[in-house]
């Protein structure tokens, strides 16, 4: 999923002023949650705003409040958790939303556009610029300090979009603080560092320009940020470009200053592209993760079919024994099961709603090690018996307590996968922590669909059709009754201080100035390959070959549908779209429309496997002959 930010619509008016009266036309529009709109873990986006109280307001522009940790604290440069780090806070406080694609364990998350195209404030000539998110490179002394982010006005001249093509200037305050009158102070060519309040956004910026700045920085009195609209009477002849900085950026700012220290910033606002390199590997991820687990899970049903041939064909009194002992390392699902699923899903997502706090995001981790444990041995000891070097270790048994009968090679193995799984919870934080989250991730998928099955095409659809259900329900209906949208809370993390819960598979975009992460999550890959792994054993069981069977349709109809999803997203602006949403209709109906057309759909949907001829019977059938 990428991330995403993206204002709301819905504004309100309250007068706006600090110390003085503002005038008539000085408002300040305050972003309040927006009850439609939404994500996938949210896929994002949003709302997920709360209402402030702004009864604090400041200078006489309509101004939309964005954000409120844009602290520009971090230097938004060494790791793809710089720019996100800071934005994704926004999102607590709701005024930028994001949208990060987790999906209950299912969504999609992918970055979106830091260019929010307002309709609802007003617009005229010289007052119709979008609302961007902008980065303000500082340097002390000529040495590079952090890298803040604010947000650009409704009016004045457009940005740079390359870093290497926006100047490096010195900084200079105002004299008086407000500039809501010339300053006192010369000016020839530097940028403005001003403090909001007193007069209206563009007051300041045109004294600003008749003094001789080149653009103007305004210190907002909260860490929020908002939108600088215009005042219907302004002069929006205006050729300098204004930018709003949290109260605590601009603060260290003005410090440093009244220090006599030499301060240059630079203004600029890149553009994210429209689709990262990390999109693409993402979908390998998802897509060959349902592949390999296929495969596993269609192998072993042969053998235990082989083996079941073998034993009915010797008429071995054994097989009842042997059938049940075969079995029972498998969970075959049925559509109470399925349906009850979902129920407990939603239980689940509102008790992490109401309860998402840091220590409950602690214990999601502590469950996902537990989980990411126990699916890497699982994964590493079915890969390294492949080789005989190990076949024998994997073949012999010793009895643990509370384990029963382990074998030597799961013994030799499991130190290792808990090592791992310690590591990543403990340093989960850094930048490439996402390879030890995708690792045990991928894992743990890869485990789950070898043990849980779906029997039949019933099964499957009834699962399919609940999860699709319940990913619209709680990413866009949820808003009616929570005025957010529930799963994209919950996916981010609000409330948490961590950057999101864990049970996602996410990678870096590589090429996006401003950062974040491509994620998807678990129930995107999981809900649908189960079927297609269904797809699979079929084919093997009916001795189909890849042309004549389901499978190479059921891969590629989700590997469509995950790609429509992404399409999807990027056409949405950014707004959160619920992946099940595109998967679904595309897994199920290629495979229920090519099993009727071919005959197969009855068996199935009922028996879920062919029927295979008694081996014992054959071999009775014969002797009568002869």
């Amino acid at each position: 999923m990428r991330e995403v930010f993206h204002l709301p619509d819905d504004l309100t008016e309250e007068p706006n002023c600090l110390n003085s009266e503002c005038p008539s036309a000085e408002a300040s529009q305050k972003i309040q949650p927006s009850i439609g709109a939404t994500s996938d873990l949210q896929d994002v986006e949003d709302d997920i705003f709360t209402n402030k109280n702004e009864s604090e307001s400041v200078d006489g522009d309509i101004d939309d409040e964005i954000d409120s940790s844009l602290k520009g604290k971090k230097k938004i440069d060494s790791s793809a958790r710089t720019a996100w780090a800071v934005l994704i806070r926004w999102l607590k406080d709701g005024i930028f939303r994001g949208w990060d694609s987790w999906h209950r364990s299912s969504l999609l998350g992918s970055a979106g556009d830091i260019v929010h195209q307002d309709n609802v404030a007003p617009k005229r000539p010289g007052c119709a610029n979008n609302f961007v998110l902008v980065k303000v490179p500082t340097w002390i002394e000529g040495v590079e300090d952090n890298e803040y982010v604010g947000v650009g006005a409704r009016f004045g001249p457009t940005l740079e979009s390359k870093e290497k093509h926006a100047n490096h200037t010195r900084l200079a305050l105002a004299d008086p603080p407000d500039c809501c009158r010339k300053p006192r102070n010369k000016l020839t060519g530097e940028v403005i560092l001003v403090h909001r309040g007193n007069c209206s956004f563009t007051v300041k910026t045109n004294v600003a320009e008749e003094a001789g700045a080149s653009a103007i920085l305004i210190i907002n009195n909260q860490t929020e940020l908002f939108k600088m609209v215009c005042e219907s009477d302004a002069d929006v002849n205006i050729k300098i470009p204004a930018v709003m900085l949290p109260q605590d950026a601009g603060s260290r700012l003005e410090k440093y200053i009244s220090n006599n220290t030499m301060v240059s910033v630079a203004l600029y606002s890149p553009k994210r592209p429209a689709i990262d390199i990390a999109e693409v590997f993402l979908w390998l991820m998802a897509v060959g993760t349902i592949l390999c687990a296929s495969y596993w899970s269609a192998w072993t049903a042969r053998e235990v079919a082989i083996e079941q041939d073998k034993l009915l064909k010797d008429a071995s009194e054994e097989f009842l024994q042997v059938g049940a002992s075969g079995s029972s390392g498998f969970v075959d699902i049925n559509t109470t099961s399925a349906v009850l699923f979902v129920v407990i899903a939603s239980c689940f997502l509102v008790m992490l709603y109401k309860l998402m706090s840091f220590w409950f995001v602690e214990v999601l981790v502590v469950l996902f090690c537990i989980g990411g444990v126990e699916g890497l041995q699982t994964c590493l000891v079915a890969f390294l018996a492949c080789f005989r070097w190990f076949r024998r270790f994997a073949e012999s048994f010793i009895k643990v307590p509370f384990f029963g009968a382990v074998s030597h090679l799961t013994l030799a193995v499991c130190p290792f996968c808990i090592a791992f799984t310690v590591l990543w919870a403990v340093y989960r934080r850094i930048s490439f922590a996402w390879i030890g989250q995708d690792i045990l991730g991928i894992a743990l998928i890869i485990t789950v669909l070898q043990i849980v099955r779906v029997p039949n095409l019933k099964v499957g659809t009834v699962l399919l059709g609940c999860a699709f259900l319940y990913d619209i329900f709680w990413v866009f209906v949820s808003k009616w009754w929570f005025h957010e949208s529930v799963m994209i809370v919950v996916a981010r993390g609000d409330k948490s201080g961590e950057d999101g819960i864990p049970m996602l598979l996410k990678i870096p975009r590589m090429f996006d100035p401003w950062g974040g992460y491509s994620v998807i999550g678990f129930g995107d890959i999981i809900l649908p390959g189960l079927v297609v792994a269904f797809s699979l054993r079929y084919d093997w069981l009916a001795k189909k070959n890849l042309r004549a069977g389901y499978f190479v349709w059921a891969m590629t109809a989700y590997g469509v549908g995950l790609l429509v999803t992404y399409v999807a997203l990027n056409l949405m602006d950014g707004h959160g779209q619920p992946a099940l949403l595109y998967i679904v209709p595309f897994t199920l109906g290629t495979f229920i429309t090519l099993g009727k057309k071919r005959g197969d759909l009855e068996t199935l949907w009922t028996r879920g496997e062919p029927e295979r001829p008694c081996p014992h019977m054959q071999l009775q059938s014969l002797q009568q002959k002869e």
